[in-house]
């Protein structure tokens, strides 16, 4: 009998040999207790969290809390249904309309997790026939929308405009195109041109995906992400994102200007067939949403955070993924996997958790510490967690 573990022997053996050094493992880290949106018990430290993407605090806001409590009361624990069956309840509808005052925009359609949003709404409008224009380095639930839906996938070079206009221009003019980017992406934090991009899209006849999962609540006038900020929103057909960042819950969303949009609730199959989430979970997003709205000084104290950070970072010697800070991910780019480990264990002890991430999650096979900053992180606290950087980078030999 053939073991259909096998293809993961070079995974496991890797992982094996990083946790022969000694080193703790970096994937399996356990919170104890959270005691706010930037501290939490870590092996029974106070542990300042630089790696949850708890980009405006949201998870401890007491209206969201209040909101979600009310609704467990009411409502109950779950809807145990599909949206299309009893699983929409008043609270599914409730956030919907707050998506769509916050992108002021026509139609919003909640799935269960943003995973779901992109695989069922790339999967369900790009099927066989069609082109998916990616960029290479797209989450990995772009991709596996893109396969679901059976479509043909062309990928263009991280944030090349003229290699997306040069793929573009290559397939049938008659045929069925949509270009996937992101605003921000996730692993070194840089931003797309999708001035640019959105411009070569629409002059080639192709529709646009734009996943804000990392800029929605940050980015932007009014938070609604890097679209928002570089002119375009009213140009993209499909925004796509999360409740898991900024809004501080779980769950996806897909907000659109098409007329045709509502179709979509019968022929998603990740929508269509899928327990509804929580009436709970609903409640703290719409809440939060709705909050987020008036984010303003939140949005420009984050940005503070992420500016001195990066500054700070720079000037201790580290190797940064983007040479200015551009989102409210920092990249600290590591030497390799064991290094990296050692690192992030350092900084562990030093009461620090980021995220330790490796390919084939990270663009170009490098090894890098992944910090996302919050709303809610002091100055204070920022300074302090360069002061951990510097102590843990010299105690491992990264910097000098």
């Amino acid at each position: 009998m053939t073991d259909l573990f096998s293809k993961f022997d070079p995974l496991i053996q890797q992982r094996e040999a990083l946790l022969a050094t000694g080193v703790t493992d970096p994937f399996s880290l356990v919170m104890e207790k959270v005691l706010s949106p930037t501290v939490a018990i870590c092996n029974g430290r106070e542990t300042i969290l630089l790696g949850t993407y708890n980009y405006m605090g949201m998870t401890f806001d007491e209206d969201v809390i209040a909101a979600g409590k009310d609704a467990l009361d009411r409502f109950g624990s779950g809807t145990t249904g599909s949206r299309v069956l009893n699983g929409t309840y008043q609270g599914h509808r409730e956030c919907e309309e707050a998506l769509k005052a916050f992108y002021a925009m026509d139609h919003a359609m909640v799935f269960s997790t943003g995973y779901q949003a992109n695989l069922g709404i790339i999967s369900t409008i790009a099927g066989k026939g069609d082109y998916v224009i990616l960029d290479i380095d797209s989450h990995a639930s772009i991709y596996d929308g893109c396969k679901m839906g059976d479509a043909e996938i062309i990928a263009f070079r991280h944030n090349d405009v003229e290699a997306l206009e040069k793929r573009l221009k290559r397939l049938p003019p008659d045929a069925g195109k949509l270009v996937v980017l992101e605003g921000v992406y996730s692993m070194l934090g840089d931003v797309a041109p999708l001035k640019e991009m959105v411009r070569v899209s629409k002059e080639n006849g192709a529709m646009v995906l734009v996943d804000e999962a990392h800029s929605m609540g940050f980015i932007g006038e009014h938070g609604r992400g890097v679209a928002e900020a570089q002119g375009v929103i009213d140009d993209v057909d499909f925004i796509i994102g999360t409740f898991s960042k900024s809004v501080g819950t779980v769950g996806g969303f897909c907000v659109s200007n098409h007329p045709k949009f509502e179709i979509m609730r019968l022929v998603c199959r990740p929508y269509v067939f899928t327990a509804s989430l929580p009436p709970s979970v609903v409640a703290t997003a719409a809440t939060s949403i709705r909050k987020l709205m008036h984010g303003g000084n939140k949005r420009a104290h984050l940005w503070e955070n992420s500016k001195a950070l990066h500054s700070g970072l720079k000037h201790l010697g580290f190797t940064l993924g983007t040479d200015e800070p551009q989102s409210a991910i920092i990249a600290v780019i590591m030497p390799d996997l064991e290094r990296g480990a050692m690192m992030w264990e350092a900084l562990l002890e030093e009461g620090l958790y980021v995220n330790l991430a490796r390919p084939p999650a990270t663009p170009a096979g490098m090894t890098l510490l992944r910090c996302s900053l919050c709303a809610e992180h002091s100055a204070d606290q920022v300074g302090e967690i360069l002061s951990r950087f510097e102590r843990a980078g010299k105690r491992t030999g990264i910097i000098g």
